[in-house]
């Protein structure tokens, strides 16, 4: 149980102790082989729907807080070329969002701006459901950890130290169940149009 335990999690440090590009290049193959995706992000737009500015930003900014190798230009590369798969084969994605990541400043509001943007012509993409967890004062189902679920065998959450896999039926069920809960609160098509619209408008 111990071994099985130290293989799910993985801390950052490690993970990335070669710098953030091969962080970004060692997920390939799980994507390359999944073809239905579920994402969920409490804190940031999900990196395969991320511009090439934002993601820049958001990984020198983790690169100069964890003081790791300067490659940011090398891993946006890499991620870059990983959101391929969105547009290739019979894969499907589901994404849902806080509407607090609409609102939250990356980059500043140039790089928010083309980011918010993008997102509205990502939801036209046939193969593509976003969905955004409105904000209210009586939800029925509090904001969660980031996570993605691969298909039905496999879920990794990304935490503050370190980056979770579970493989276990029972678990990654939690994970699907919880996806579900939050998927019907949130709101699609026009109406998430005009969420991301007023995050817009709010930039100035």
């Amino acid at each position: 149980m111990l071994r099985t335990a130290e293989g799910m999690w993985v801390g950052w440090r490690r993970m990335e102790r070669a710098g953030l590009r091969q962080a970004q290049e060692a997920r390939l193959p799980l994507y390359q082989r999944t073809r239905r995706f579920r994402s969920y992000s409490s804190w940031l737009v999900p990196g395969m729907i991320q511009t090439r500015p934002y993601t820049t930003a958001a990984l020198q900014a983790i690169q100069r807080r964890r003081g790791l190798v300067d490659d940011v230009a090398e891993a946006v590369a890499a991620r870059m070329e990983r959101q391929r798969v969105l547009y290739e084969g019979d894969r499907r994605f589901a994404f849902l969002v806080e509407e607090s990541v609409l609102r939250t400043g990356i980059g500043g509001a140039d790089v928010m701006s083309g980011q918010l943007g993008h997102l509205i012509s990502v939801a036209s993409l046939p193969n593509v459901s976003l969905g955004v967890v409105p904000m209210a004062p009586d939800r029925e189902r509090w904001p969660a950890e980031g996570f993605w679920i691969y298909d039905t065998a496999q879920v990794n959450v990304e935490l503050i130290s370190g980056y979770l896999t579970l493989t276990q039926p029972s678990e990654i069920a939690l994970y699907a169940d919880t996806f579900a809960e939050l998927a019907a609160l949130a709101v699609y098509g026009a109406s998430a149009r005009a969420l991301i619209t007023s995050a817009l408008d709010a930039l100035g």
